[in-house]
């Protein structure tokens, strides 16, 4: 996991260098496997906050959430015959998509990899 990634309380992470999104590692360990992934239309203007899209996996269905504003400009198409990735991979092969950001104050608003970590610590009690 990248120290530059942003997270957000619903489990998302945001890379602002490649303006990548994803699901935290966090997450899938509560997910379970994956069997099914469905994901925003390329184009797509979203707000933060706004889903974007479903994880499905053995166990239950779960919302994806916008980190951040802005326009959906590529989704990983690789997660419609793989979904597999985000439990293998979900900072590096199991990208969601990228969004060219609309406000980048909205950054400030997510937290950091220590924030997370001390985040998921308390979810844990």
């Amino acid at each position: 996991m990248q120290k530059n990634y942003i997270f957000t309380k619903s489990h998302e992470w945001f890379d602002p260098q490649t303006n990548k999104v994803g699901i935290t590692a966090f997450a899938i360990e509560h997910i379970g496997d994956v069997v099914e992934v469905e994901l925003p239309e390329e184009d797509e203007e979203i707000d933060k906050g706004d889903e974007a899209g479903t994880i499905e996996s053995v166990k239950t269905a779960s919302e994806i959430f916008c980190p951040v504003s802005g326009t959906i400009v590529e989704i990983n198409e690789e997660l419609e015959d793989s979904p597999e990735l985000l439990n293998e991979s979900p900072f590096d092969k199991g990208w969601l998509f990228k969004i060219e950001p609309s406000d980048a104050g909205e950054f400030s608003e997510l937290m950091n990899i220590d924030e997370y970590s001390k985040f998921c610590a308390e979810e844990e009690d």
